[in-house]
């Protein structure tokens, strides 16, 4: 029974460790760019030793794909929970846009884009990085299409949906060197009625 107890605590620590690494990793990353982000910095900022980053995360790659998997999980979990709060009637379409494209504009999705640009040149770490973009992909369309209602069995109703998605990620990208405020809730508005028209 003594060396069950003693090893939980232990167990409850290693896995406090770990998620400070895993949060440290992607503000890192959003913050310092890929080639400033090591293990031995994330493990400064996370307030652990190298050692003890190393025994979780052996390379800067697993750390990285590891981070971006649990924010993603976090991430998606988020957005449900305020899909289910979003308001009904003229606005919903509105609101839905809008959490959609918060999604992209955010610290994760900034700290992912540090890690792409050298994933294409970088076949190993690639290999990590296509699967969660294509799950994160894959969970952010059945969002979109649950919140939207949208029936994907009429012609044109999945594509319009991508197209959607694919704009929220473009403005993502336009935010990432400067504040794209004001455009992007004029583009998030027409993008509503357009999807009013076209999905109604």
């Amino acid at each position: 029974m003594g060396a069950v107890s003693l090893r939980e605590p232990q167990q409850d620590r290693s896995r406090a460790t770990r998620l400070r690494l895993l949060e440290a990793a992607v503000d890192c990353l959003a913050e310092l760019g890929w080639v400033r982000t090591t293990v031995a910095v994330v493990a400064e900022h996370a307030g652990v030793s190298r050692g003890a980053a190393q025994h979780h995360f052996p390379t800067r790659e697993n750390l990285v794909t590891a981070a971006l998997d649990y924010m993603f999980d976090v991430r998606i979990a988020d957005v449900r929970r305020r899909g289910a709060n979003l308001p009904s009637g003229a606005s919903h379409t509105e609101a839905v846009v809008d959490m959609l494209v918060s999604f992209y504009t955010g610290p994760l999705f900034r700290a992912a884009v540090q890690v792409w640009v050298p994933a294409a040149a970088d076949r190993a770490l690639r290999v990590q990085l296509v699967p969660l973009e294509a799950r994160l992909a894959r969970e952010t369309h059945a969002i979109a299409v649950d919140l939207l209602g949208v029936d994907e069995s009429r012609p044109g109703a999945r594509e319009t949906v991508q197209g959607v998605l694919d704009m929220a990620r473009g403005l993502g990208l336009a935010n990432l060197l400067t504040d794209d405020t004001k455009r992007r809730r004029r583009i998030i508005r027409q993008w509503a009625k357009i999807l009013d028209t076209t999905l109604g």
